[in-house]
């Protein structure tokens, strides 16, 4: 704290909070950081879409007024990120859960209808998958799929060209996570890897075609709304809360028999949805004008809870216990550790 004091009056001190991270958390932390400004007692906090991994790097990058007080993610922090963190001196952390955020892949309302199960979007994704002219073979070639009718016939006879976000994404890690792998693990000798060599597992499973079938659209979501309506034929995979507010515009696609709505994603029914979090560093607190006004802001039940301005937003709210612990944990500002 002393050294952050110092390097504050030696620099030019920040009145402002700065915040990074996930492109998903970030209209959240926006409709937060508004409310906190209009209380006029602080700046409002100056927020930057950076994605989930790139958030976290520059957060962990050093303590000073220089570097983010807080990294917002939609995927919890690794525990390599953790130790990058403390090897830069960020010693103190602490997490904040906020809700529940779905990962949908979604089309053009004029788009021809499709349910798709996770097999499938492994099958029309993974860079390598099963042979299919050799289904005994337990041989991997490279994707041969260019439609989505030849992975199952049932499916519609348009070519597969899937907009979803870069590596540095927190979705993309949680989508690999939970859709690709989910999917990969259907093939029982692909699975068996997975206590073999983890790592050879995690190349088959997580590794994303380069033919042009997906194509990285980058940390903003807008911009792959605006394209799935201008190419009926095109699946993008984005947060649900982009797609609750854009509705009139977009469907989702139900995976595994299962649509993307606020229930089943807080009850964790859906098959690909996932906690999202914030970290704050607690050497900036008390230096750093309003960051303990914000954390009480953000975890308020006006912001979080089942009626709160942030539901509005697409936020599937944690139940009444959950965020009654965070609330008290981002209080004490409980350190976070793996």
């Amino acid at each position: 704290m002393a050294l952050l004091c110092g390097q504050a009056y030696a620099e030019v001190a920040r009145d402002y909070i700065s915040i990074v991270g996930s492109s998903t958390v970030y209209p959240f932390a926006t409709v937060v950081a508004e409310q906190f400004g209009r209380g006029g007692k602080f700046k409002t906090p100056k927020i930057e879409s950076t994605g989930t991994g790139g958030g976290i790097k520059l957060f962990c990058s050093g303590v000073g007024v220089q570097y983010p007080d807080i990294a917002n993610a939609s995927r919890r922090m690794k525990k390599s990120e953790l130790a990058a963190c403390q090897k830069a001196g960020v010693k103190e952390i602490t997490e904040v859960k906020i809700g529940y955020d779905g990962i949908v892949l979604a089309h053009a309302k004029s788009a021809p209808q499709m349910e798709l199960t996770r097999r499938e979007i492994f099958l029309a994704l993974a860079k390598k998958v099963p042979d299919p002219s050799c289904q005994e073979c337990d041989k991997l070639v490279d994707n041969p799929y260019t439609t989505w009718s030849q992975i199952n016939p049932a499916l519609p006879n348009t070519k597969i060209e899937v907009l979803g976000p870069p590596p540095t994404s927190g979705t993309r890690d949680a989508f690999s996570e939970l859709g690709m792998e989910g999917g990969c693990q259907a093939f029982s000798w692909i699975k068996a890897w997975k206590e073999k060599d983890k790592g050879q597992f995690k190349g088959i499973c997580h590794t994303v075609r380069e033919d042009g079938a997906y194509i990285e659209a980058g940390e903003n979501d807008n911009l792959i709304v605006q394209k799935l309506t201008a190419n009926p034929n095109a699946v993008g995979i984005f947060g649900f809360s982009f797609l609750d507010q854009n509705g009139d515009k977009i469907s989702a696609i139900p995976i595994d028999g299962v649509a993307a709505d606020y229930d089943t994603i807080s009850a964790q029914e859906y098959p690909i949805s996932r906690p999202i979090f914030f970290y704050v560093k607690k050497a900036h607190v008390g230096v750093i004008p309003g960051i303990e006004a914000y954390l009480s802001e953000f975890t308020s039940e006006k912001a979080m809870g089942q009626e709160g301005y942030l539901s509005d937003k697409g936020l599937i709210p944690l139940s009444d216990t959950e965020r009654k612990e965070v609330a008290q944990n981002a209080k004490s500002l409980k350190n976070y550790s793996m």
